[in-house]
């Protein structure tokens, strides 16, 4: 792993051989030394100020030695201008470690609006070295691989808070679905590391973000709630759905739950939502089909070109066929026509792909539920696709982690995902919660 000064060089290397210009460079220098003392003049006079209404304050309740200014001590931060080295910061003769500045946040070394940008960035999917490059190319100082850190553990404190808000508003039909990522868990052993210091042995663990979204009559839907879990099994989801209802979900409220056919979710389901009906995921249904094809009766010849095919093309055709004609019966505007291109999907397709229909005629009905809502509702709550969608964001990231450091990091990112596709869709409610 580079260090800072390693981080420098390299960035200073590409950025010479790459972007720069003399003359660009030189003058970019230039307005940022004239900008950056505005700035620190800027920031010293506001803490000036915020220090003496502090003291305005405490002179109003008792008159303390502690109270007189004590000259200043210098502290470094990282603002949108640049990185100022010595910023003076104004002290009191007493009490100066127990008072908060609201200016600058004690022991951060970047303003909170940088760190608020490069949280953003970090959820868009840049990872820590891309941001410190960022920082360097932008701003002239490397952040800290702790200080990004530091970032996202920033928002625990709104997540937790997300996360046990009241429930006022129950949806009448929930998506129920889970996305899994590594997270590290100390094994019990210790290693030495090559400069002598003894570390916790860490080894990746698949763990689970079991998730809710809720869908309302008018097409709004958000997710609602999410946790951690070993497993997609009954105590897990028995554990989520007790956890939304002492938020305040209305259990009675409740009229479907869509899955993707988890075998836990049922037996929790007849306990904390026992009049839900559910619907399958179509989408899953039409898939788990695959592992049945028997390939009888290939098409030799392509029916829109008229040429020959070959073995690996008529079976990739077949599984397209198939995949169509099926998606076609839930593509249905009422569940009676849906049952009628069920009935001609077995016709054409019963004696060359027998355990392929008879997979799909089992458990048919719960792939039906959601003909019972608004024909507007049917292409959202017909799968769980809206959970995908979502999920396709996170296990990018995931993926670009490897492995999260502790449960908490990868619950904090998945909620920053979560706050900001609301705020992309204009799902004001939850987004303003974060």
């Amino acid at each position: 792993m580079a260090t800072i000064a390693q981080l420098k060089q390299q960035v200073d290397r590409i950025w010479v051989a790459s972007f720069q210009t003399d003359l660009a460079d030189t003058l970019a220098a230039h307005l940022r030394h004239h900008a950056l003392a505005g700035v620190q003049a800027a920031l010293e006079t506001a803490l000036v100020e915020e220090l003496e209404a502090h003291r305005q304050r405490e002179r109003q309740q008792h008159c303390s030695v502690a109270l007189q200014r004590s000259g200043t001590y210098t502290r470094r931060v990282l603002t949108s201008h640049g990185f100022i080295p010595d910023l003076h910061v104004p002290k009191l003769r007493g009490g100066n470690a127990e008072r908060p500045w609201h200016v600058l946040t004690r022991y951060e070394l970047a303003m909170p609006l940088l760190l608020d940008q490069a949280l953003y960035l970090y959820t868009l999917g840049l990872s820590i070295r891309d941001l410190q490059e960022a920082l360097y190319v932008l701003f002239g100082h490397v952040l800290s691989r702790e200080a990004v850190n530091r970032v996202t553990r920033a928002a625990q404190s709104p997540m937790e808070a997300w996360r046990t808000q009241q429930i006022t508003d129950t949806p009448p039909i929930l998506i129920v679905d889970g996305v899994w990522g590594q997270v590290l868990f100390p094994t019990g052993a210790n290693w030495t590391d090559q400069s002598g210091h003894e570390r916790r042995e860490m080894r990746g663990r698949d763990q689970v973000i079991l998730t809710v979204m809720g869908v309302w009559p008018d097409g709004r839907h958000q997710i609602i709630h999410y946790q951690a879990a070993t497993a997609e099994d009954t105590d897990a989801w028995a554990d989520l759905l007790a956890a939304l209802k002492r938020r305040g979900l209305d259990a009675a409220a409740v009229q479907m739950v869509v899955s993707d056919g988890s075998t836990g979710l049922p037996a929790a389901l007849a306990t904390h939502l026992p009049t839900a009906k559910q619907q399958r995921c179509v989408v899953h249904k039409i898939r788990s089909l695959e592992r049945a094809f028997c390939y009888r009766d290939l098409m030799t010849i392509d029916p829109i070109s008229a040429e020959p095919l070959t073995h690996e093309a008529a079976k990739r055709l077949r599984r397209q066929q198939l995949s169509t004609e099926a998606h076609t019966i839930f593509e249905a505007p009422t569940c009676a026509e849906a049952l009628e291109r069920l009935a001609q999907f077995r016709a054409t397709w019963g004696t060359r792909e027998p355990e392929v229909v008879r997979l799909l005629i089992k458990d048919i009905d719960a792939c039906l539920t959601f003909y019972q809502f608004d024909h507007a509702l049917h292409p959202l709550v017909r799968s769980t696709n809206l959970l995908e969608r979502f999920f396709r964001e996170f296990r990018t990231k995931s993926d670009e982690i490897g492995a999260f450091p502790n449960e908490l990091s990868s619950l904090v990112v998945f909620h920053l995902i979560v706050i900001r596709d609301d705020a992309k869709h204009d799902r004001g409610r939850t987004a303003k919660t974060g």
